[in-house]
């Protein structure tokens, strides 16, 4: 059975010992998901060197005597069948004793892998279920800084080579900056023009200030004659950045600002050690008509490899009420998009978006 770890800074810790460590899964994220989410952070074996480590997130679903359970891009677990195994059965041993609907997992596995294959088979066989709630993008783009810079750009397409050049002849300037207010503008302007929802101000706010106060994050800004005209978040743990939050206006746009806002913070996250860049999200299917289509011949120009993870999965110790729950979400979800776009508040700060060509986290 795993055991539990108080110390925030010591499981963070424990967490860099993983090839991957997602920075879902840190004491920060949990934090930031409270006091909505309750955290624990759990290992497996030995504390100095653990097979397995989760950040097991809870909560209660509005005023319902009903608990569910997450492990956002987690577990992180040694690529070993039998450690998966162990890491299951003391998932679902951790569901049933605090009676929780479900626990969902989403870790970051290859689904075309020998792992990922074989970790399929072994949740279904446990009875783990493909969740209908896929909270965080399966699909993502990745790309390999260990190249260096000069191999990146050799395998961008030469479109988006072009238009970093151009951006810069353009006198685009880019940088870090610490400009929420303009950063949170330009958001607003995005979702208003590209039809997704996004959570109030004070949630982004929570989280760049955190992350950025433990040199776990950074925003940076792109200006056209010192206006701002795109930005984007970039989270980091580990060896990886993710690309996380992205924002542009319609003025300016014909210089290329968003090109070369992302070359700059793939450079940022390499001199800082990181050797992977994780664009955070790409389509469902490799289609025109996909919504996310647009945003993926983008990043696509980079010369990122597309990577499908096995995705997120529930375990429900309780079935007949499982099915109950999914049979009723769509009608909850669709509410809270109606009441959402008709501007009416509701739980969106500590809870996941609401999904209509939303952004994840």
């Amino acid at each position: 059975m795993p055991s539990t770890i108080s110390d925030p800074t010591r499981f963070d810790d424990l967490l860099l010992t993983f090839r991957r460590p997602h920075i879902l899964q840190t004491s920060h994220w949990a934090a930031l998901k409270a006091p909505v989410w309750s955290g624990q952070q759990v290992v497996w074996g030995e504390e100095n060197a653990p097979l397995a480590a989760a950040s097991i997130l809870t909560r209660r679903l509005g005023r319902l005597p009903v608990k569910i359970q997450y492990v956002p891009k987690g577990p992180m677990v040694r690529p070993d069948l039998d450690a998966w195994e162990e890491v299951l059965a003391g998932l679902e041993t951790h569901a049933r004793r605090s009676r929780a609907l479900f626990i969902k997992i989403d870790p970051d596995v290859d689904v075309d892998s020998e792992l990922g294959e074989a970790l399929t088979a072994m949740l279904q066989a446990r009875g783990w279920v493909f969740s209908p709630e896929q909270i965080q993008f399966r699909n993502t783009m990745i790309s390999d800084l260990t190249v260096g810079e000069e191999a990146l750009l050799a395998g961008m397409k030469q479109k988006t080579r072009y238009n970093i050049r151009l951006a810069g002849r353009r006198g685009v300037v880019v940088a870090p900056s610490d400009d929420f207010d303009a950063f949170y503008d330009l958001y607003a302007q995005t979702s208003a023009r590209d039809g997704f929802l996004i959570r109030p101000r004070d949630y982004y706010l929570r989280v760049m200030s955190r992350l950025q106060q433990h040199d776990l994050g950074q925003l940076f800004l792109s200006w056209v004659e010192g206006a701002s005209v795109a930005g984007l978040f970039l989270f980091r743990f580990g060896p990886t950045a993710w690309y996380f939050y992205g924002a542009s206006s319609n003025q300016g746009r014909r210089h290329m600002p968003a090109y070369l806002l992302q070359w700059e913070a793939m450079r940022w996250a390499m001199q800082r050690g990181c050797t992977t860049y994780d664009w955070w999200g790409a389509p469902n299917e490799l289609d025109e008509s996909d919504p996310m289509w647009g945003v993926y011949r983008f990043k696509r120009g980079f010369g990122g490899r597309f990577v499908r993870w096995i995705g997120a999965w529930d375990y429900a110790p309780r079935p007949t009420l499982y099915r109950a729950y999914t049979r009723a979400m769509p009608n909850v979800l669709d509410f809270m998009r109606r009441r959402a776009r008709a501007g009416i508040s509701g739980d969106t700060s500590d809870s996941s978006p609401i999904p209509m060509k939303t952004p994840r986290g």
